[in-house]
């Protein structure tokens, strides 16, 4: 647990844990998702002068969609955590009705895992309509390069200590890491713990929440080449990652998350519940659809 890596010589500037590893993170699904669109390419079998302009334009825009993804997460995962604490009428969403400008101040941290998915869908979807992707089969490939990524982002979480778990119950708290983590007696600077949770044994929601994320990120990829129609591996992925996501904020023992109906569920469970209805919703109505996978360049 190393909140702060080390600062900048000379500066003074500190490294923090937690940006390091979202920008890995980033970085991770920034290559899968061109990598991914490379090898499930509209034009590979084409040849020409036509297919190979067409081929180019569309790893320019694999290489360009990332960095609108990455805006639309800043965006939208501050937008969510506003609005839940805005709505929960706390000190922190008051402070942001008095004082609209530090809704701004990032460096404070306040962040929301789903408003970000959304913000990222949403400017990522944007930018490939731009570059004339097609939208249904870059959101499958983007999201099982995105949820991988997503995984190494959240080594950061357990390093800072957000995102924490409930103490163990008496007798539990001989198991294992990743199942369960032991709080320095001494919390490191920076540190999101909480003193409360000093020298305590609690759930290791973090590593959970990183396994998560990794295993649907490769099970999309795995779903990609067998998919019947464009969308269906995005469809699946929600409705998987929303159980698992579901299933660990039962663990969760940071309240600040925001919690809702006299605090039985929290923010992320609501999400989950909607989103993955939802998504399971629509493959049941798609279930016979099949795509044809005609190719651009000869209409065959």
């Amino acid at each position: 647990m190393h909140p702060i890596l080390f600062e900048i010589p000379g500066l003074g500037f500190p490294v923090r844990a937690f940006g390091l590893m979202v920008v890995l993170g980033f970085l991770l699904g920034s290559y899968l998702f061109g990598r991914l669109g490379e090898r499930y390419s509209d034009y590979k079998g084409g040849t020409g002068p036509e297919a190979e302009r067409l081929r180019q334009g569309e790893a320019a825009g694999y290489a360009s969609v990332p960095m609108w993804i990455l805006v639309g997460i800043l965006i939208g995962a501050r937008a969510m955590y506003v609005i839940v604490e805005i709505f929960r009428k706390s000190e922190t969403g008051q402070r942001y009705v008095d004082d609209w400008l530090t809704v701004f101040y990032y460096w404070e941290g306040g962040l929301v895992m789903y408003g970000g998915t959304f913000g990222g869908i949403l400017l990522g979807l944007w930018a490939a309509k731009k570059h004339r992707l097609r939208l249904a089969h870059a959101l499958d490939l983007g999201l099982a390069a995105g949820f991988t990524g997503l995984s190494v982002g959240r080594i950061g979480c357990l390093l800072v200590g957000d995102d924490f778990g409930k103490i163990v119950p008496e007798g539990s708290e001989s198991l294992p890491f990743p199942v369960t983590v032991r709080v320095p007696e001494v919390l490191p600077e920076g540190s999101l713990f909480g003193a409360e949770n000093a020298g305590q044994v609690l759930w290791a929601t973090q590593p959970w929440m990183s396994i998560n994320a990794l295993l649907v990120g490769l099970f999309g990829m795995f779903l990609i080449k067998r998919r019947r129609y464009a969308g269906q591996v995005t469809l699946i992925l929600l409705v998987v990652y929303s159980i698992g996501r579901y299933t660990i904020e039962n663990f969760r023992g940071d309240k600040i998350r925001g919690m809702w109906l006299d605090e039985t569920i929290s923010t992320s469970q609501l999400v989950s519940l909607v989103l993955g209805s939802l998504s399971l919703v629509l493959l049941l109505v798609f279930a016979k659809r099949r795509d044809a996978e005609a190719d651009p360049i000869t209409g065959a």
